[in-house]
């Protein structure tokens, strides 16, 4: 339908007639999704077939009250813009500040417009001047100008006209307003996509250098862990590496030096069970020419060499309560001297320690220092031992093995019934015994696949078993199993105690002398080692045939992983 069509012959309702048309076009074209810019082109081309306009401009002003989006009708965005700085910066600031619609009636004579450029519209020709304000939440973002000839406003009078731009300019300012706010959402979600790339490139570089550090592994509890560190990393609070022996604490703590702002310091490692401690002090410390005999020279400790750095002191449970004191004044105070000095040095230096004992057992027993204790608990990490994160083992013996083929030139694969074998394990000396099993098996392996009985606990040579629990809970003491004696010969309990079971040819005809039927002990232990025929044997002080037999006898189905 065209314009013309919608006007009513009656002069009197063609003002009216041309507004609610006019503005019924004008919402469609507001809604449609495009550009800005494009769109309030196509308004005031639309407008310029209503009104008998000459020129119309809506200008959307900036932070700075300056012209940012300036469009016309028919005209290119740079015209518009010479055109929009053409007309009277007061006569816009009027508009503006007032907040109120500007109608002058003859441009030529009203002193607004004085300065203004009336060449192109002849000598004859008076022109008038409307502008409306484009608001935004009360708030002036804009202006909706128009000017004409004034024979035009003289038939129909300005109310007209400035109500029905008033019309299109909130119109034009709820426009604005929806399509701003689509702006600052996409932006904002843009930086926050930019921001999540960033984390998840770093975290992928993270794990790039864990894993290039030796941690390997996907585990739920691995990962809370790796989280731990990452955060804790960032800062240089003391660290304190709690866990059992082999669960990889000189691993950590090197992630912790990797992934810190002390990278690119020294990293220094002491293992404080592994030296007497009038050897370590000199290790911690540093000593002074002729400190003690064979002092040749000036030597610097280890906290003088990590300054800047990180400190690493592993089996930090082992140290006696001497130099536990002298430990407590460089953590307190940050400053110590060398063995046979009396020159203070200060070190800035980020302590990670490490223990597999019972802390504050030994804190409780008078063994440790509390006030020690506290100085390098700040951050305890709690490590998971490898029965609580099954789902790495296939990751780690891929590892290893890979490391193991390296090494020796070799090409060695699991086979399909290798990794279950591994998996049902309890290893109680966590990732190191993995380690050895793996290399053990794969030297020992005849062909180019390691298959499940060439695993040291299908041959019932696996040592391990001793470390473990009846009810599967954490390992205990070693106690070294009499492996190649009579299979009659009574086996220690693990953990100690009395002698398991006698067991005699035809069955187990004295495995229920604690109240227990047989059938229940064989379940037992069974569920104990994994389903593990040779380890279960083992646990009841019998023979690998003997265990066949009696699973037999009473019916015990076997689980297989």
């Amino acid at each position: 339908m065209q314009p013309s069509q919608a006007i009513k012959s009656d002069p009197k309702s063609r003002r009216t007639d041309v507004a609610l048309y006019g503005v019924y076009e004008i919402s469609k074209l507001l809604t449609s999704p495009t550009r800005l810019e494009v769109t309030l082109a196509k308004v005031m081309h639309l407008l310029s077939s209503f009104l008998d306009m000459r020129h119309g401009l809506i200008a959307l002003l900036g932070n700075d009250n300056g012209p940012e989006v300036v469009v016309g009708s028919g005209w290119s965005e740079m015209t518009a813009r010479r055109y929009f700085e053409q007309l009277p910066e007061r006569a816009i600031g009027r508009i503006v500040t007032t907040e109120m619609p500007l109608v002058v009636e003859n441009m030529r004579e009203d002193p607004l417009f004085e300065s203004f450029d009336f060449s192109e519209w002849g000598e004859s020709t008076d022109v008038s001047f409307v502008g409306v304000p484009i608001k935004d939440s009360g708030r002036v973002i804009g202006t909706l100008t128009i000017d004409a000839d004034i024979r035009t406003h003289a038939a129909f009078g300005f109310d007209d006209d400035v109500r029905f731009l008033t019309m299109v300019a909130n119109l034009v300012g709820q426009t604005v307003r929806l399509q701003r706010l689509i702006v600052r959402d996409r932006e904002r979600l843009m930086d926050e996509r930019r921001r999540l790339e960033q984390k998840l490139e770093g975290s992928a570089n993270d794990r790039a250098e864990l894993k290039r550090g030796g941690i390997v592994g996907d585990s739920p509890a691995l990962r809370a862990v790796l989280e731990k560190v990452r955060l804790v990393a960032r800062s240089n609070s003391t660290v304190l590496l709690r866990g059992e022996s082999g669960t990889g604490k000189e691993l950590f703590a090197r992630a912790l030096h990797d992934l810190s702002a002390r990278r690119d310091k020294a990293y220094v490692t002491v293992n404080c069970a592994a030296l007497p401690e009038s050897v370590l002090e000199s290790e911690l410390f540093g000593h002074e020419k002729g400190a003690f005999t064979g002092a040749a020279g000036l030597r610097k400790g280890r906290f003088e060499l990590a300054d800047g750095g990180t400190l690493f002191l592993d089996e930090i449970g082992e140290i006696s309560a001497s130099f536990q004191a002298k430990l407590l004044r460089v953590l307190q105070e940050g400053e110590f001297e060398r063995v046979g000095g009396s020159h203070t040095l200060k070190t800035d230096v980020r302590l990670v320690t490490a223990t597999n004992r019972n802390l504050e057992e030994a804190v409780s027993n008078g063994e440790f220092r509390a006030d020690l204790y506290y100085r390098i608990s700040v951050v305890p990490i709690f490590l998971p031992p490898l029965r609580e994160r099954q789902t790495d083992i296939p990751l780690l013996a891929h590892e290893f093995l890979g490391r193991f083929n390296s090494e020796h030139g070799t090409e060695l694969d699991f086979a399909a019934d290798a990794l279950p074998v591994l998996t049902v394990c309890q290893f109680p000396g966590n990732v190191r015994e993995l380690e050895n099993c793996v290399r053990r098996t794969a030297t020992l392996a005849a062909g180019v696949e390691i298959h499940a009985d060439d695993f040291a606990c299908r041959k019932d040579e696996c040592l391990s078993a001793a470390l473990w629990t009846p009810a599967g809970g954490p390992p205990t003491g070693f106690v070294p199993l009499p492996i190649g004696r009579a299979p009659r010969q009574l086996h220690p309990t693990v953990g100690g105690g009395s002698p398991a079971n006698a067991v005699t040819d035809d069955g187990l005809d004295s495995l229920a002398l604690d109240g227990r039927s047989e059938r229940e002990r064989l379940i037992d232990a069974m569920e104990s080692a994994g389903w593990v025929q040779a380890k279960a044997a083992r646990l009841l002080g019998i023979s690998p045939r003997q265990m066949g037999y009696a699973l037999r006898k009473h019916d015990v189905p076997i689980k297989k992983f």
